[in-house]
């Protein structure tokens, strides 16, 4: 198996809820195993942007997830916002990797500057002190000064920025096209299998010039 088998999927209150959802469902589909965490404000977006509309509570949470996308018993663990005894919140037991997808503008000052105010943060500040994957996908426009120099600090420490902006070079054909086209370049990064979206020049033969 390529790529880690432990990830933590965090989702927080930018607007793209529709990339959070497509990736979980890739994850579940190579089967990995997903520790998810969204905010209160992911969920009113989900569920504005999106037929989904989650429970409050995370056992439920859990059941729910695990029926929307086929996963084995166990396979999505859903924790709360203050759950500080969860696998996440310690070096010891948090998986090799971790992508924040919808990132707010918030979320990412709050982890650029070691805030640790609930568990979406603390699991972010974990993988950084460990030196572990962390992606974290922004979807604003345009971006502040201070939203620039907040990538730039993160990504000076090994953060992966990866910008929700989809290419059309592939000649998508319907909003689930431009999803997929940003999920594949997340599952990319993290060296897991994707067939939504070919490398570049995969499939060239080359030119006669």
């Amino acid at each position: 198996m390529s790529g880690p088998e432990r990830i933590t999927l965090a989702m927080t209150g930018a607007s793209g809820a529709q990339y959070g959802l497509r990736l979980l469902d890739c994850l579940v589909q190579e089967e990995r195993e997903v520790h998810f965490l969204i905010s209160k404000a992911a969920q009113l977006v989900m569920a504005t942007e999106t037929d989904v509309t989650l429970p409050a509570k995370p056992q439920a949470m859990q059941a729910f997830l695990s029926e929307y996308t086929g996963a084995a018993p166990g396979q999505i663990r859903v924790y709360g916002k203050e759950d500080w005894m969860a696998p996440v919140a310690s070096g010891s037991g948090a998986p090799a990797a971790m992508v924040v997808v919808p990132c707010s503008t918030g979320t990412l000052s709050a982890i650029a500057t070691g805030a640790c105010n609930n568990l979406i943060e603390r699991a972010a500040d974990v993988a950084l002190k460990e030196r572990r994957q962390l992606i974290l996908v922004p979807r604003e426009a345009p971006y502040s000064s201070i939203h620039l120099e907040n990538m730039l600090k993160l990504s000076n420490l090994g953060v992966v920025i990866l910008p929700a902006s989809p290419g059309f070079y592939h000649q998508p054909q319907t909003v689930d096209d431009l999803v997929d086209f940003v999920v594949a370049r997340i599952l990319n990064l993290l060296n897991i299998p994707q067939d939504m979206l070919p490398r570049w020049g995969e499939h060239h033969l080359g030119s006669d010039d």
